[in-house]
């Protein structure tokens, strides 16, 4: 019977590297595999000195490969106040490095390793939970790891993509796919949404996290956050990354807007309890006090049950926001993350009392830290 193959705990406890050279047959000096060199019954090593021809991908790797780097963290505690290691992807934007926050998060060392193989402490120089985006400040980049650009066009459903980074610690890997959804929301902190995400199919593992995600032009679609499961992963839209990144880079921090109230989207059934023509919208279920809202826009008034479910009535239902359209949450998510900023006053289109109307709204700021 042959032995079976190594389990993925496995191959991530030998930190792939290790366990695919066993899979190789690096064996130990002695063992069948080093004593059957001499066997003049073997065929003679071939002398590989020329590269098959490439395709477009080949060139997009090449492009941009110098400019992507693995990440090594230490120090990072778990639930249990272990300390724990960690490991990512980033890449070069405006001369520093640039990765998920979630890879860098409670590290007490950094370490990067660019493809040529040259290491490099580094630091952190912004961080914003809100879009899971940092920015990292580096003692050494060789001269090849050049910035990359994001690219200033929307993404398309269908559009082909790569992702490039270190699944697994397996330096350099490219993977290839589409964009299979656009506008998505991520979860994150204190109910707040990452918004805007891009979607692919395109392999997405551990250790891709902060690597790029490029078009066919080699410009970054958006920098890769998750992989929930096969053929199915995430990346931050270079529309949210060039707003935050830049001001990480140069002040550490990034504001975003927010109104200050609690909502729940208009489905068919609060519709119904509201007496709303159609199910679109996002209702207004409360305004905490001081808040932004508080005082310009109303929250619900009562509940109704419906099939034993709470349906919330009397609040307004926002419709649109700057001047755009607000059928859902995410669209309201990503109109005030992409097109507003704190402090703003924006105008609010609303159904309020089965009437439609407008009202301003000054735009406050999110807590720094969740």
């Amino acid at each position: 019977m042959d032995d079976p193959a190594p389990s993925r705990r496995a191959f991530l406890a030998a930190g792939g590297g290790g366990l695919l050279a066993a899979i190789a047959g690096c064996a130990e000096p002695g063992s069948r595999a080093q004593a059957g060199r001499g066997d003049s019954s073997l065929p003679s090593a071939v002398d590989f000195d020329e590269r098959a021809d490439g395709t477009v991908y080949t060139g997009i790797y090449a492009d941009v490969i110098d400019s992507v780097a693995m990440v090594t963290v230490s120090g990072v505690e778990d639930e249990n106040g272990e300390e724990i290691g960690g490991q990512g992807s980033a890449f070069v934007y405006d001369g520093h490095l640039v990765t998920n926050n979630h890879v860098v998060e409670g590290a007490s060392t950094i370490q990067l390793q660019y493809t040529n193989g040259d290491w490099t402490e580094a630091e952190v120089v912004g961080t914003d939970v809100y879009s899971d985006l940092a920015a990292l400040d580096v003692v050494h980049r060789p001269e090849a790891a050049t910035s990359l650009s994001f690219t200033d066009v929307l993404p398309t459903v269908g559009q082909e993509v790569v992702a490039v980074g270190n699944p697994y610690g397996l330096e350099g890997t490219m993977s290839r796919g589409i964009v299979s959804g656009v506008n998505r929301s991520l979860p994150g902190p204190n109910d707040y949404d990452i918004p805007n995400a891009v979607q692919t199919d395109a392999g997405v593992n551990p250790g891709n996290s902060g690597g790029p995600l490029l078009d066919m032009d080699g410009r970054v679609v958006g920098m890769i956050n998750a992989g929930i499961v096969e053929g199915v992963g995430f990346a931050i839209s270079a529309a949210l990354a060039t707003r935050v990144l830049p001001s990480l880079i140069e002040t550490g921090r990034y504001e975003h807007p927010r109104m200050g109230v609690k909502l729940r989207e208009v489905t068919p059934a609060v519709a119904a309890a509201n007496d709303l023509e159609e199910a679109t919208g996002v209702m207004i279920v409360e305004t905490p006090r001081d808040g932004p809202a508080d005082g310009v826009l109303q929250g619900a008034d009562g509940r109704v049950a419906r099939d034993g479910v709470p349906i919330p009535v009397g609040g307004d239902v926002v419709v649109g926001l700057a001047g755009e359209p607000v059928p859902d949450n995410h669209a309201l998510s990503r109109v005030l993350s992409l097109q507003t900023s704190p402090g703003q006053t924006v105008p609010v289109e609303l159904i309020r009392d089965g009437e439609r109307t407008t009202v301003d709204l000054t735009l406050g700021a999110r807590p720094v830290s969740p």
